[in-house]
């Protein structure tokens, strides 16, 4: 049961939000790199004053927007993340993890994003002080012989051409400290398999709408394949959705790659055929008729809640 915050706490708390909510604004929109840089100072030092107020974790800043505050699904932690964008070819990620306690006081472990001096993300673990940085706007707890695995799902803005998501398996180790990645993403089905990775991501052209989620109906990851757009492999910032799907499912501690999600075969002569809401007499089936108005209905409002951008 969440503990309470005291009458005095809940006030200063509501003050520091305030001024957070002011300085997150601005860390986002000042158009000089100067500005932006002061404005991302005060915000972190005014947000660790926050957090040093007992029972803080339960306080969710819910106004501070362009700030992800992310709760793990079972309440464990919440993970602060969000970005600072030095100019339109270079930003970086901060962050950190606050640890629910028992007695509401602060254990708090900052990020530090450097994955500017990273060649080869996906292969390494790392720990608070070499973090691959990202906003998260998305977390899934699964399980492996007792272990909890918290996999996270970020949004990095990257350059001023691209962007990149990443999807990062976050544990703890025996002394509860927090560890990221790990060889949980596998290939070992694929038609051409090839080694574990510690981390997945993908880069793309800015703004295109990009899927990297996992979808509860599903039970899977789902992530849009993408091509160039004018056949320039190379390049990255040219790559968008070409409608089909890859995926990962989580078995034995691992997220196992499936290639194509949907596959979709038909007999030799056959054409598709949707499910008929007339009769073979022609007449109108009314029952199906409204099973099918509901079905849309449903698809459609899930279709409105799924946010592809994050």
């Amino acid at each position: 049961m969440p503990q309470k915050i005291t009458a005095a706490d809940m006030k200063k708390l509501r003050a520091k939000e305030d001024t957070l909510k002011e300085y997150a604004m601005y860390l986002n929109t000042d158009s000089l790199t100067e500005d932006r840089m002061v404005s991302d100072s005060i915000f972190t030092r005014t947000l660790v004053r926050a957090l040093q107020i007992k029972n803080s974790f339960y306080y969710p800043f819910d106004s501070v927007l362009g700030v992800s505050k992310l709760y793990a699904p079972d309440t464990s932690f919440r993970i602060i993340t969000w970005t600072i964008a030095f100019d339109d070819y270079y930003c970086r990620q901060r962050g950190a993890v606050q640890m629910k306690t028992a007695d509401g006081s602060l254990k708090l472990f900052p990020l530090r994003d450097v994955s500017e001096f990273t060649d080869k993300a996906q292969d390494s673990v790392r720990t608070r002080g070499n973090w691959i940085g990202a906003v998260y706007y998305n977390m899934v707890k699964t399980q492996h012989k007792g272990k909890n695995y918290y996999t996270l799902f970020g949004f990095d803005s990257y350059s001023v051409m691209s962007s990149m998501k990443w999807i990062e398996v976050l544990s703890f180790n025996e002394k509860n400290e927090p560890v990221f990645g790990g060889p949980f993403f596998t290939y070992e089905n694929d038609s051409i398999p090839k080694k574990p990775q510690y981390r997945f991501n993908i880069e793309f052209k800015k703004n295109a709408r990009v899927l990297v989620n996992y979808i509860d109906d599903l039970q899977m990851i789902l992530v849009d394949h993408l091509v160039s757009e004018n056949n320039d492999e190379e390049h990255k910032w040219t790559y968008v959705p070409d409608g089909d799907q890859e995926g990962f499912r989580w078995e034995n501690g691992r997220w196992v790659h499936i290639n194509k999600v949907f596959t979709f075969k038909l007999q030799d002569g056959q054409a598709p055929v949707g499910d008929p809401l007339l009769d073979p007499k022609g007449n109108r089936d009314e029952k199906k008729l409204d099973e099918k108005s509901n079905k849309n209905k449903t698809k459609e409002n899930e279709k409105q809640k799924m946010n592809y951008d994050n």
